[in-house]
């Protein structure tokens, strides 16, 4: 395994990589002290360059990290595919198994500040594209990584629309089970939106260099309320909402008597009859 480090320059292209030398296994490179770094890693034996994010990297690291990726594929002969390891918790055995691999040479080399070539404006024009991803997709594809740690997500943004997070009761035939699903609450409308009611931790999903979304966590300990919404919002009715089980049981019981108002006599039942 070859670990490479995103070094970021102050001059075009800005950005670099440098190889790291120290530690015999992964581990010894991806533990606390790599919070704020972003690494590559090139695993000869399974043809994949790995990404890696420290918690507290910054975007543009993580943005360089992505182009760089691409450059390193491209010096292999794309002969490797490109994967993000901050997909998996570090709890996960895909996670473990790779920081228990060993360092060594390979022939995969450094990009340097001079494998780049000026830009021009014609190109990035050209390059340039945006599409809104399939909503039921792409929720599917950012509910796959795992939560940051001490994070709870507030909001979701896909394309044009927002959610949020609920937790829905999924079944209580034999034992109550609830999940949180993502609910739409609606539309964005045409502006510009400011998320100011707390301190926002924002993580941005890509895949194939498309935004699937944008999420907005704060901190499990926040328990400032919620200031005025800023948000312009079209919010669409929901035509099932959930109840209490404690109505529902109510509802079907049989009362052991009647209200009083309710009784109807037996001289009311004779006039009646007759």
């Amino acid at each position: 395994m070859q670990i490479f480090e995103v070094i970021p320059l102050t001059e075009f292209p800005f950005m670099e990589t440098r190889e790291v030398h120290q530690g015999s296994t992964v581990s010894d490179i991806l533990n606390e002290t790599s919070k704020e770094r972003v690494f590559l890693l090139v695993d000869h034996d399974t043809k994949k360059i790995w990404t890696f994010n420290g918690s507290h990297s910054s975007f543009k690291f993580q943005i360089y990290g992505g182009i760089l990726a691409g450059m390193l594929r491209q010096q292999l002969r794309l002969f490797y595919r490109v994967y993000p390891l901050n997909m998996y918790s570090i709890d996960d055995q895909e996670f473990q198994e790779i920081l228990e691999k060993p360092l060594g040479t390979g022939r995969a080399k450094p990009i340097e500040k001079n494998e780049f070539s000026k830009p021009t404006q014609d190109k990035y024009i050209r390059d340039v594209s945006i599409k809104s991803p399939k909503a039921n997709k792409a929720i599917e594809y950012i509910d796959s990584f795992p939560k940051p740690d001490d994070l709870i997500r507030r909001y979701m943004v896909i394309g044009g629309t927002i959610y949020t997070d609920e937790e829905i009761t999924e079944a209580f035939v034999k034992e109550e089970k609830t999940v949180i699903n993502a609910v739409k609450l609606g539309r964005l409308n045409n502006g510009f939106t400011f998320f100011k009611d707390h301190n926002y931790s924002t993580r941005l999903v890509i895949k194939d260099r498309l935004i699937q979304g944008i999420e907005l966590y704060i901190h499990k300990d926040d328990k400032s309320p919620p200031l005025e919404s800023q948000i312009p919002v079209i919010y669409e009715e929901k035509f099932s909402k959930p109840g209490s089980f404690d109505v529902l049981i109510k509802a079907f019981r049989i009362p052991d008597k009647l209200p009083e108002g309710n009784k109807i006599s037996t001289q009311d039942d004779s006039t009646n009859q007759s």
